[in-house]
């Protein structure tokens, strides 16, 4: 097991069925051209935002809006840019999002701070 902070990551796989940590809501998704804003429950970062362009850069940073970034990119190849501050997460693309976009960045948002997430 790696640990990072206090955060256990990579840990083991789930062979008991058992979800820990507590699943992220979506209080709300704002559509504008080539940006989606999405809004949680929960707190990604402390009061100053970050913005990234690629998941390598994302993933070195250490933070969990970093992570969460990171997971985006890797999630959907045609994100041009993520910027996460509190409980925002702004995602931004080329061309339109359709609904299928729409649902992979909120479930990949929504799972993030599940350690054994469902099979």
């Amino acid at each position: 097991m790696v640990l990072e902070g206090s955060v256990a990551i990579g840990c083991c796989p789930n062979t008991n069925g058992v979800t820990v940590g507590q699943r992220i809501e979506i209080d709300g998704t704002t559509v504008v051209d080539g940006t989606v804003v999405f809004t949680t429950n929960r707190s990604l970062t402390g009061t100053t935002g970050e913005g990234y362009e690629s998941a390598e850069v994302a993933g070195d940073s250490g933070t969990f809006g970093g992570k969460v970034a990171a997971k985006l990119f890797e999630a959907d190849t045609s994100l041009g840019r993520v910027y996460v501050d509190q409980n925002a997460v702004v995602v931004t693309k080329d061309g339109e999002w359709d609904a299928e976009s729409v649902a992979t960045v909120s479930h990949v948002i929504e799972d993030f701070f599940l350690f054994y997430p469902e099979a």
